[in-house]
């Protein structure tokens, strides 16, 4: 018979602890109760026995893998791996070959497991989607990435998504205790390792969601446990060494990356400073490149705060040219100040809106003439063809405001793209323009 997963799944103690504790069972596995609680869609599915193409997406740490393989496992499937990095389409075509004699010959599905596997390219996906589509392969992927960007809508269409949350800090005390109790494949299975119950909690929170890193964690500690009474006791100061290096979970590049740089956006465009510094400090904190935020901070000075207080722009801008000069540590401090700054700064899009209409209505009506007396002529022809006949120099009109001129193109009505907000420097904008548009009023009448 074709081989299964159950070869290689559990490893041998040699193996890091987090390997080794790898969940055998569903009452092994903790947290994710949105999805294997009683009822919930993944424990109906394990309890039946069945399966269909799914795609498991969450963060780093979360179980994708070993629920995936547990699940596979559990149907008594045959269980092919690839590499979404590695494999080409020729090697797919071998995974599908296989999965056709089990079939055939054994009358076994093909259960087929792609980690990370947003990393797929278009032939890759191309590739096995017909298998997918006429039951020869049932796809199981893990991704930490956004699969609705990342997978193409076929593959999307066949598969259900299920979402993997952040494992939570009584979770990750559950599995510490798990590992610390196991006599087979935990610490146990040597010596009694005993750790008190505030430094498990200290080890599951600076794990940041992710199981894998607090096993590690308890793994590297118990190295360093002192012995006592025939017990191995892990100390404050072992924890707090081991811990020092432990970073909060950032991924430079996914979901979480842009997820905490929307959250710091909509924090200062809704006016709420403390929010808008947490979010900035997480990101510093996880190794998010600064210039970035950088950059990211002058576009909220346009797009959310505009003229309602320009000087929003100025010290954005101010503060990134301090963080290129200082530097960090001392530079990030001028991004901290922006950011406050903007949070409670007078808010307007009004900028942001007009842009865009205008955008629209350019793809809607083309590229319509520029009118004769609004053209430059700095040659004798140009003059004689009338460029520039008639225009009115505003500094030569009353208040240096030509009233009732058209700035607009040819054939195209005058329309109002800007409309300031009733909040800061554009209540007096505001007034400018109404003034300005009663001046054209009466020299039109």
């Amino acid at each position: 018979m074709p081989n299964s997963s159950h070869e290689n799944l559990y490893l041998p103690s040699s193996q890091p602890l987090a390997a080794r504790m790898r969940p055998r069972r569903i009452s092994e596995f903790f947290g994710q109760e949105h999805l294997l609680g009683i009822g919930r869609p993944l424990q109906r599915l394990y309890a039946s026995k069945s399966l269909h193409s799914m795609i498991l997406w969450g963060p780093p740490g979360s179980g994708k893998t070993t629920l995936a393989k547990m699940l596979a496992e559990n149907v008594g499937a045959c269980v092919e791996s690839i590499s979404a990095v590695l494999a080409g389409v020729k090697d797919i075509r071998a995974v599908v070959e296989r999965a056709q004699q089990a079939r055939e010959i054994y009358q076994q599905d093909t259960i087929l497991f792609v980690d990370e596997v947003h990393r797929f390219n278009k032939a890759q996906q191309d590739a096995f989607l017909p298998y997918v589509e006429n039951g020869t392969l049932i796809l199981i992927g893990a991704t930490t990435e956004n699969p609705s960007f990342e997978l193409n809508n076929a593959l999307l269409s066949r598969a259900r998504v299920y979402v993997l949350r952040s494992l939570q800090t009584a979770d990750i005390i559950k599995i510490l205790d798990f590992a610390l109790q196991d006599s087979e494949r935990g610490l146990a299975a040597e010596h009694k390792v005993v750790i008190a119950d505030e430094l498990k909690e200290k080890m599951a929170r600076a794990a940041d969601g992710d199981a894998r890193q607090a096993l590690n964690f308890l793994e590297v500690c118990s190295d360093f446990a002192v012995e006592q009474n025939g017990e191995w006791i892990i100390t404050d100061e072992v924890v707090e060494q081991v811990l020092t290096d432990g970073a909060r979970r950032f991924d430079k590049h996914g979901e979480v990356f842009y997820d905490q740089i929307s959250a710091l956006h909509k924090a200062v465009r809704g006016s709420c400073p403390d929010a808008a510094l947490y979010w900035l400090v997480r990101m510093l904190d996880g190794g998010c490149d600064p210039e970035y935020i950088a950059r990211r901070v002058l576009r909220m000075a346009s797009e959310d705060i505009g003229n309602a207080d320009p000087r929003a722009l100025t010290l954005a801008l101010e503060a990134w040219q301090t963080y290129e000069r200082l530097g960090s540590p001392e530079g990030e401090l001028a991004i901290v100040q922006a950011v406050l700054y903007m949070a409670i700064a007078a808010k307007s899009n009004a900028a942001y809106v007009a842009y865009n209409e205008v955008v629209a209505d350019i793809k809607k009506t083309g590229s319509l003439e520029v009118p004769l007396h609004l053209r430059n002529a700095p040659t004798k022809l140009m003059k004689e063809l009338d460029y520039g006949k008639n225009y009115r120099y505003a500094h030569n009109e009353s208040g240096a405001y030509a009233a009732g001129e058209n700035y607009w193109p040819e054939g195209m009505a005058p329309k109002q793209y800007y409309r300031p907000v009733a909040r800061g420097l554009e209540l007096k904008i505001a007034e400018k323009l109404a003034h300005l548009r009663s001046l054209d009023e009466k020299k039109s009448s």
